[in-house]
């Protein structure tokens, strides 16, 4: 079994990864509402997909803040609409007055973007807005900043203090959509699948949280 987890909605939004070979070989998929029953142990991280019913979730938000304190990762890409994260503000959407309003920064060198053209983050097929278009504030202290929107707007960044694990979360879809574009963005569900497996090492290690 993948020892990745990932939250699936089960709806139009997430057919997709029932039949794409990457997700299938990659991580084990659950319907979200089978979250609650399903044992958690064998897992390293949980990805959540952005179309969840995140009521739900906060239902059971106490089993996510359980299992980043067992030293684990979460993975959160979308709009947070109820505090079932922990560390993670709600969404607030940036004020747009023209297209450049969502540039999108790469803030520093790091593992999940490297080799990303910055304008292939904010342009898809011409148009900008897609990777984000808004940001989750105030961010965790001491979070580090992976990109961002203008005015210094956070829009993913890594939370190593809130819990004893580790989450990482992006205000826009789920980062692992981004494949298959024949673009540089391509390198980031790779990149960030390696980083799960490096972030988790760490932890392990005790890297982080000491």
């Amino acid at each position: 079994m993948n020892d990745i987890l990932f939250i699936d909605p089960g709806h139009a939004f997430g057919i997709d990864n029932h039949k794409s070979p990457f997700v299938q070989e990659n991580f084990h998929l659950i319907d979200m509402y089978d979250f609650e029953t399903t044992d958690l142990t064998p897992f390293k991280c949980i990805v959540v997909h952005d179309f969840v019913d995140q009521v739900h979730l906060y239902r059971h938000r106490a089993l996510i803040e359980q299992f980043l304190n067992d030293g684990k990762i979460v993975i959160w890409g979308g709009h947070l609409t109820t505090k079932w994260l922990p560390g993670c503000a709600l969404f607030t959407p940036k004020k747009i007055n023209a297209f450049s309003d969502y540039e999108i920064s790469i803030v520093q060198e790091q593992p999940i973007f490297n080799g990303v053209l910055a304008e292939e983050l904010t342009f898809t097929k011409g148009v900008a807005g897609f990777f984000a278009r808004g940001s989750h504030t105030p961010i965790p202290a001491q979070a580090e900043i992976l990109t961002t929107l203008p005015d210094a707007a956070t829009v993913t960044y890594i939370d190593r203090h809130t819990t004893a694990g580790t989450v990482l979360v992006h205000a826009g879809r789920d980062l692992f959509t981004l494949r298959d574009q024949h673009r540089t963005t391509d390198r980031i569900s790779t990149q960030l699948l390696q980083w799960i497996h490096d972030e988790y090492e760490a932890l392990k290690r005790g890297m982080h949280n000491a």
